[in-house]
């Protein structure tokens, strides 16, 4: 007993053995089998969100884009200026457009960023998913937009005004595509901070059987300590006693 209160304080586990408490050992690996599912959980849900946040990152810069491109068309339908200064908007137009197709192509650790694929996010340790939408830039109201068939040079009234139909389409595919990835964000969010919750809750069940409670192992401890020191004094007592009555005999 001394032993094993010795193994438990040094240990930090009052469960050293299977033989110590054998349900409380199958328990704890079940308990600790789980947590480590959520461990990788938790990895995954982070990846997503780091992914959805790269994502908005671009969707940014892209509305940034197309606000400017929106500024400029209608810059170029002013009867004021003549073919040559809406060339130097088309200029900065097909600069941003250009812009904007480059963003499409970006990838996350060589998955696109910009797809109309989904992705199944597991959400818990039993291998439930979230869907993530996939978000699309080559859509029929980007399509034009994203391309150099987009001309704003010429009549005020033709060129430009179509560019500016193109691109409040644009806008609005744009508005929506980040409002999803807003509730996406918000959803993986969610779903992380449930999953550390239940890891929280289980390891606080786990440490419940497995862990040891330092201040009556240390009692018992001292307990055992007595009981063997006391024992051995007690032996030793007992082999002095044949030698003290060979001296009486003598």
């Amino acid at each position: 007993m001394l032993a094993q209160s010795l193994q438990r304080l040094s240990s930090g586990s009052k469960i050293t053995s299977a033989a110590d408490d054998s349900v409380g050992a199958a328990v704890s690996m079940k308990l600790t089998s789980q947590m480590a599912r959520l461990d990788g959980v938790s990895n995954n849900l982070n990846n997503a969100i780091s992914f959805a946040q790269t994502q908005d990152g671009y969707l940014q810069k892209i509305d940034q884009a197309l606000n400017r491109m929106s500024e400029l068309s209608v810059m170029a339908q002013d009867v004021t200026k003549t073919d040559a200064d809406r060339s130097l908007y088309n200029n900065e137009f097909h600069a941003l457009a250009g812009d904007i197709q480059d963003f499409v192509t970006k990838s996350f650790n060589g998955v696109s960023l910009f797809s109309s694929n989904s992705l199944q996010v597991t959400t818990d340790d039993q291998g439930n998913t979230f869907t993530m939408a996939g978000i699309s830039l080559g859509g029929v109201s980007y399509a034009s937009t994203l391309t150099d068939t987009i001309n704003i040079i010429g009549n005020h009234s033709t060129g430009a005004i179509f560019a500016l139909d193109d691109l409040k389409k644009a806008i609005s595919a744009q508005a929506s595509a980040r409002a999803a990835l807003g509730s996406t964000i918000e959803s993986l969010t969610y779903y992380h901070n449930q999953t550390a919750t239940l890891k929280n809750s289980l390891s606080a069940a786990n440490s419940q059987i497995t862990d040891v409670d330092v201040a009556q192992e240390s009692t018992a401890y001292a307990k055992y300590n007595i009981l063997t020191q006391t024992g051995t004094a007690m032996l030793a007592q007992a082999n002095s006693q044949p030698q003290s009555v060979l001296k009486l005999l003598g």
